[in-house]
Parts: structure tokens; sequence; C-alpha cells
């Protein structure tokens, strides 16, 4: 009997052991056949001294000196020579670490941006020790994308993954060289797919709980096929450190983008002309769709290729060249990859209908933004209106000026509207309810519009904020004597 028992238990521990086996993987055979084609990649840059004294900081934040400095000695204007340390020097080096894969067996390698930009010298070391000096055939920082050519043939290469089919849960793999550990190899899963992050209107990113660091830069994002889908880019982090939170450029962007700097050096991208925002839930109700979708039209560039399209401030581009608008940060990409000149189909939603329009678009420049706000002039004996504001109307000199035909300016917000994102300064252009909009014209006809609309209402304002307009959303009416 003691035998069975015996048998039994060493059955039920056999079972669990190769469940144990089968739920965790095993990296090895990737690290072994993927390890070899990732690169360890330093660069060198001059930097020019000011005559009072050494840099405190010469070190990128990539490079493994940078923290040390930043704790001891702290960064100050005009600071003097470091005790020890030459003084007053002219110039001095700068170094710093990031890491790439190779692409082709001839040397092309990709990386980000930010790890060679600036560079005066680049140096690759691949994994049995051999250093090559590289080159930069084009680095687009807008995706954070550089492609470097070493001369050497016969390397190893990276295979190319679809990060489309990459699932949430997922098990990645990076390798890169944080703090110049080179062929570091760190796991985790896919957190997120298609993160949208400020001022990175571009890139759909990856987010993973993958152990990223200074030195990772520029490294591939393998899944458990050894197929790269993306470059390890960047972290979000409170402490410099990594947090749990890191975010990689998915591949197939990548590559989309260094074939563009390899034929030609620089990355050409579309635009029609467009302020957007978001569409809330609060947005949708008052354009009338049924649910919260697309990008809503805030301001049309004179002359640009939407206006000649006719598209219109208050307009919701829900498709364009027949991919699905879901959020506003999906226009950007769309209309980014899509080839300037080329005639494309987009379909708005606008006053409760749908519309198809053709736009031909163009190609991006620089983008500039500006803003505004003030403080109140105003008595605070001067009435408000129902909403809590003092409004009064633009005169024609002010008319010309904005090139606009009528609108409000708010000299003073009280009262509960004070909640919702109006500044002194801003412009009404017009009033957005149940699907339908008004342009503004008068107090008198603002202040009738209002009356209207029960305790419940929400109603959306389309405001001219310095060279830019916004649509602005209050949630419920107050009562209809005014404050």
């Amino acid at each position: 009997m003691k035998q069975i028992v015996t048998a039994f238990y060493f059955v039920v521990f056999s079972l669990l052991a190769q469940a144990q086996n089968k739920a965790l993987p095993d990296f090895t055979e990737l690290v072994e056949r993927q390890g070899p084609a990732v690169v360890n990649i330093s660069t060198t840059q001059v930097v020019r001294g000011n005559g009072r004294g050494v840099q405190p900081f010469p070190f990128d934040e990539d490079d493994p000196m940078y923290d040390f400095f930043r704790r001891f000695i702290p960064r100050q204007p005009g600071m003097p020579g470091v005790p020890g340390m030459p003084n007053s020097p002219r110039e001095f080096e700068s170094r710093s670490l990031g890491s790439g894969f190779i692409i082709s067996a001839d040397g092309y390698i990709l990386t980000n941006a930010h790890v060679v930009d600036s560079a005066d010298e680049i140096l690759v070391r691949l994994t049995d020790k051999r250093e090559f000096k590289a080159k930069v055939i084009g680095a687009d920082k807008r995706t954070d994308v550089a492609l470097i050519k070493i001369v050497a043939t016969g390397l190893p290469v990276v295979r190319m993954g679809d990060p489309n089919v990459l699932k949430v849960g997922e098990w990645v793999v990076a390798i890169g060289s944080p703090f110049g550990f080179d062929n570091s190899v760190t796991a985790g899963i896919v957190s997120a797919k298609g993160r949208s992050l400020p001022q990175e209107n571009f890139v759909p990113f990856l987010q993973t709980d993958v152990a990223i660091n200074p030195g990772n830069s520029g490294g591939p994002l393998f899944n458990m096929k050894g197929e790269v889908v993306g470059i390890n880019s960047q972290i979000y982090s409170r402490s410099g450190g990594f947090m749990g939170i890191s975010f990689a450029i998915p591949i197939d962007v990548a590559m989309d983008i260094q074939s563009q700097l390899k034929v030609s050096g620089k990355v050409s991208r579309g635009r029609i002309g467009v302020v957007i925002q978001e569409v809330t839930k609060d947005l949708a109700e008052s354009f009338g769709l049924s649910k919260a979708q697309g990008a809503v039209v805030n301001a049309v560039e004179r002359g640009g290729p939407a206006e000649k399209a006719g598209v219109e401030p208050g307009d919701v581009i829900l498709k364009f060249d027949g991919k699905p608008v879901t959020s506003s940060s999906d226009l950007p990409r769309i209309v980014g990859t899509t080839k300037p000149g080329t005639r494309i189909s987009m379909q708005v939603w606008r006053k409760g209908a749908l519309r198809d329009l053709n736009v031909i678009v163009g190609e991006t420049p620089e983008e500039k933004s500006m803003a505004r706000s003030g403080k109140s002039t105003v008595p605070a004996e001067q009435a408000a209106n129902r909403l809590g504001l003092v409004v009064t109307e633009l005169s024609n000199e002010q008319k010309r000026d904005l090139k606009v035909s009528g609108g409000l300016l708010i000299e003073d917000i009280r009262g509960n509207v004070a909640r919702a994102d109006l500044r002194i300064g801003d412009i009404i252009l017009a009033l957005i309810a149940q699907g339908q909009s008004t342009e503004i014209k008068s107090v008198d006809q603002f202040n009738k519009l209002l009356a209207q609309f029960d305790k419940a209402a929400n109603i959306t304002l389309l405001v001219r904020r310095g060279e830019l307009q916004t649509f602005v959303t209050i949630k419920g009416m107050p009562d209809k004597k005014a404050e």
C-alpha cells in the first residue's frame, strides 16, 4: 500500500512539474539564434565649451557615468571647472551608449534616432568583439528611427515579425546593452498595443513590462518565434530608471521609415492641414453621433488640402482612405503614411449626416502651435450670462485681424462654468448641441440660444484660442436666471 501511495504522489508531482514547465517559456534558443544580430552602439560628440569651465555633465543620459555625475555634481549655469581637471577647456567629448540590430548581411543596422543624434563618431561592436565605424544613412526624429551602415559582409541578420498579430499578454524578449552591459536579455509581456504618447503622433507604440534601461534604446523586441516585432525606444519613469512600463516602436512602422531613409535619407509624410481633437462622449452627444469615435476638426488651414476638399470646422472625420478613425490619434498616423500628392476619399460627419469628400494629400512641414490666455479686467458688477460668462462682441477691426465673421470675446468667467476648460481671452465662434451647429454673431443671439436649453442639457462651444481652435463641452446648464 505504501508503495502505491508513493507511486501516486510521484505521478502527481511529475504532472505538476510538466505543467509548470509548459507554462514558463524558455528563451535560451531564441537568444542563441538572434543574439549575434544585436549590436552595441557607442557614440562620441565633440561639445564646445563656454570658456568658463568644464561642463559638469560630459555624458549622455544613456551613459552609465551620467547618473554618477547627476547625483554628485549639481548642474549649475557657468559652473567653474571640476577640481583636478583642466580649467576652461574649449571643447570636450560627450559619449553615449545604445543598442541596434542588423537587418541586412551587408551592414545596415536599425536603431533609435536619439542614439545617434548629433554624433561625430559612431562605433558598432558585435558579439564576436569586432568593431566597425558606422555612418548615418538617415534619421527620423518624429518616429525616433535611424538607419546606420557599417562596411562588412556576411553578417548575422534578424528575422522580422508582424506586430499586428501580437496579443496583449504575449511573452516578448528584449536584447540590448543597458548601462553598457552587452547582450543583456530581459523578458516580459505585451501590456497594451497602439499606445499614443504626448508629442508622438506618428507611432502606435507597443507597451510592455520588459525591463528597459539606458543603453537598451534602439535594441530589438522579439516575439517567442524569435522575430523582431519592435524597437525599444523609451520608458515611463518618475525615478529615471525602469518602473515596469516601456514602449517599443512597431517594426512595420520602423521598416517603412528605414526604406525611405535608405532611398532618400529623409521621410516624406502626408498632411491635410487640420487641427483635431478627441471625440469625447459629451462631444459625440452634441454632434449627434451614436458613439464617441473619429477626430473632430477644430480648425482648417486656409488654402490647405482639407479646405480645398471642403472640410469645415466641426466636421468629424470617421474614415480616411477607407480606414476607420476610431480615435483622433489614428488620423495623424494614417495621413502621415499616405504618399503626398495622392487623392484620397474621406468620410466625415457633418450636422447629423455622413458626407464623402476627396482630398489631395499634401506634405508635412514643421509643426507650430500657439496659445494665449489672459486675466479679467472686467468690473465685478458687469452682468454675466446664463453660463456665468461675461462676453463682448468683436469690433470690425478684431474680426478683420482674426479673419472671422463673428464671435464673442470672453472677458470674465464666473460660477460653475469655471470648471470647464474656458479661458479669459477665448473667442466663442459657434454653439453645438443635438447635432446642430450655430455660428455666434452677437451677445443677444448667444443668450437667446442658451435660454432654449433645460438644466440637463449639455452644450459644446467652438472656441478660438490664440492661433488654434478647440471644442469645449459644458455639462448641464445652470438655472435660466443669469448669475
